[in-house]
């Protein structure tokens, strides 16, 4: 049976609309979880928590930043989820951390532990498909659902088996490289879309390097929706506060309405 992530995607996608996910940094700031609030009214069909880790090998400078800075502050996984457990966000919940944060924890007792704070879904980019098993079996039993990145590299038949696996939507990667703002779309995010389009009814979102609405309502057209994540964190970082993350993710809804 579909979770609430994949729940939220499809119900966007039946209705019409392009579905728009948005990555806040756990622990970044007093109020993070106002800002997760704030990013739901504005429009987010699913907020995804990134919970900070000191090597966050797929992050940019932006989320790198971002994650230190919560670091520094006391944040951890325990402390994130204590707060989630009491956020009533609106929302679907998912979570986004490395794969060495669940290890450490034991994979039972990490699944176990989202699914007691609310969390719905969970990626974990640094852990390659061949290895999912024994935390995906975890998940499973859970009922979180595991989402998979899929590379633009990947041949079809691997694509095939990530749609296979995952769960909730697959993650369409939009360029090669760590995530952060860039001055234009890649070609590579709307070909990931098309190609994963052709080999799954799950919803197909794009991220990386989707900074802006414009690259949002391109990325989109050829997918289900998109994932926004450096440019809602840069704002966090900024001072920007709930409201004017809330107001950037307006934007961002806006134009995919329009697509």
């Amino acid at each position: 049976m579909a979770g609430p992530v994949e729940r939220a995607l499809r119900e966007r996608r039946d209705a019409g609309g392009k579905a728009l996910v948005v990555y806040v940094t756990g622990g970044l700031g007093d109020d993070w979880t106002d800002t997760v609030r704030a990013v739901a009214d504005a429009g987010a069909d699913v907020v995804e928590i990134g919970v900070p880790f000191s090597d966050p090998v797929m992050d940019g400078p932006t989320i790198q930043a971002a994650s230190d800075r919560a670091l520094e502050s006391g944040a951890t996984p325990w402390s994130i989820l204590d707060q989630v457990r009491d956020l009533d966000a609106g929302a679907p919940l998912a979570v986004m951390t490395y794969y060495n944060i669940a290890f450490r924890a034991g994979l039972k007792r990490f699944a176990a532990s989202l699914a007691d704070a609310g969390v719905s879904g969970c990626i974990l980019p640094d852990l390659p498909l061949e290895e999912t098993g024994p935390w995906v079996d975890a998940a499973d039993d859970a009922g979180i659902e595991t989402i998979l990145l899929a590379a633009p590299t990947g041949s079809e038949e691997r694509l095939v088996r990530i749609c296979a696996r995952s769960r909730g939507f697959v993650y369409g990667v939009g360029l090669l490289g760590v995530t952060g703002v860039r001055s234009e779309l890649a070609t590579s995010a709307s070909v990931i879309a098309l190609r994963l389009k052709q080999v799954t009814d799950l919803p197909v979102l794009v991220g990386v390097g989707v900074g802006t609405p414009e690259q949002a309502a391109e990325a989109a057209s050829a997918g289900d929706g998109v994932v926004v994540g450096s440019a809602v964190v840069q704002r966090m970082l900024d001072g920007a506060g709930p409201a004017g993350v809330g107001d950037l993710v307006a934007g961002f809804r806006a134009a995919l309405d329009a697509v």
